[in-house]
């Protein structure tokens, strides 16, 4: 029990503080993309999201999940009581930079974690790269856990999901995505702290797979805050990473 005190006090923690979220109305997502998603809970008081793609395997954000903390999932009772789950390794990308990132600069973002059991209730998404050529106007959803409301953290713990499009140049090394309605120039749907490591979606032949995970955020105008640019990583250099990372540990993706 002394192991876990300090990561549920940790999570208890972040809820608490005013952290941000999927703002502007992302809709809940229970089913579909939702039954993938998975909170992520560090020793430090970070609280992030992360995707099953495996059994066992889930995909995060690099700057999520770095050395030095211990990482657990959280998974949440009938009565959204928190409960701790094991994390049995982590892998991040050897090419991340942490300064990339904090500069809004592309970087390989990127990271997996093996967990001990399989999540309660969830089912794995498929994993996939963008369509190329990646274009403005392109569509495409983003989810995430936390609060949507800042300084509400009693509005943690539900997946929402919110759809956007890119904007800019969109390529293979960053995608920069903006609420279709606000253009990310005011308040808009958009990703923010607790919603990194969070998947994004694209519509493919088949269905929904993932493209990218989120990275980073901004308010509108590229101001500080949230509800403007959601940052993400595309797949696209780092799959065949992710699937040999995840051969070594014995899944076949």
């Amino acid at each position: 029990m002394k192991f876990l005190t300090p990561i549920a006090a940790a999570l208890l923690l972040t809820l608490a503080l005013p952290a941000r979220a999927i703002v502007g109305g992302g809709a809940p997502s229970a089913e579909g993309v939702g039954r993938a998603i998975v909170t992520i809970a560090g020793s430090r008081g970070n609280f992030c999201t992360g995707t099953l793609i495996a059994s066992k395997l889930v995909l995060t954000v690099a700057h999520c999940v770095q050395p030095g903390a211990t990482y657990k999932i959280v998974e949440y009772g009938a009565e959204k009581q928190p409960q701790l789950r094991d994390v049995k390794a982590v892998a991040i990308h050897p090419a991340f930079n942490m300064q990339a990132m904090l500069a809004h600069r592309a970087t390989a973002d990127v990271a997996l974690l093996q967990l001990e059991a399989p999540p309660q209730g969830k089912i794995p998404a498929l994993l996939g790269t963008p369509q190329v050529p990646i274009v403005a106007g392109g569509r495409f959803t983003i989810a995430g856990v936390g609060v949507t409301i800042r300084g509400e953290g009693s509005s943690a713990g539900t997946v929402r999901a919110a759809g956007l499009i890119a904007t800019g140049r969109p390529g293979t090394l960053q995608i920069r995505l903006v609420d279709p309605v606000t253009q990310g120039n005011r308040d808009g749907l958009g990703a923010c702290t607790g919603d990194s490591g969070g998947p994004v979606f694209e519509d493919q032949k088949g269905g929904a797979v993932i493209v990218g995970v989120i990275s980073w955020s901004t308010g509108p105008n590229g101001g500080a805050g949230c509800g403007g640019l959601t940052g993400v990583t595309p797949l696209t250099l780092y799959r065949d990473w992710i699937l040999q990372t995840a051969r070594a540990w014995g899944f076949a993706l």
